[in-house]
């Protein structure tokens, strides 16, 4: 029991001491990249949300970073998504079908 609560966390002679992180996996997907334009929970603001590419949070920060750029917008991954601010639905569909991605619009 005692093993199991002792934890070496910083050394004097290598510092801090970091645990492994585990891998993260990327969502299954059904092959379709879906963008949608959300408000909830933003006071009003909208953004452009991204989902279904079925990529690792690291994957996922370069496509968010050209997108960003074509934009000239900010923008975030979040979840497995990629946020991107205001409305840039026909943007982000151009963009991600020129990458060879099928991709279709959601919500209203």
């Amino acid at each position: 029991m005692r093993d199991q609560l002792s934890r070496l966390v910083y050394s004097t002679e290598q510092g801090r001491i970091e645990e492994p992180k585990p891998e993260e996996t990327a969502p299954e997907t059904d092959g379709i990249v879906r963008i949608r334009r959300e408000t909830k929970g933003r006071k009003g603001k909208g953004v452009t949300v991204i989902e279904g590419l079925g990529l690792t949070s690291g994957e996922l920060k370069p496509i968010a970073k050209a997108l960003k750029a074509r934009c000239s917008v900010g923008g975030t991954v979040k979840d497995f998504n990629i946020e991107i601010q205001g409305d840039q639905r026909d943007n982000c569909m151009q963009y991600l079908q020129q990458q060879g991605y099928k991709v279709k619009l959601s919500g209203g």
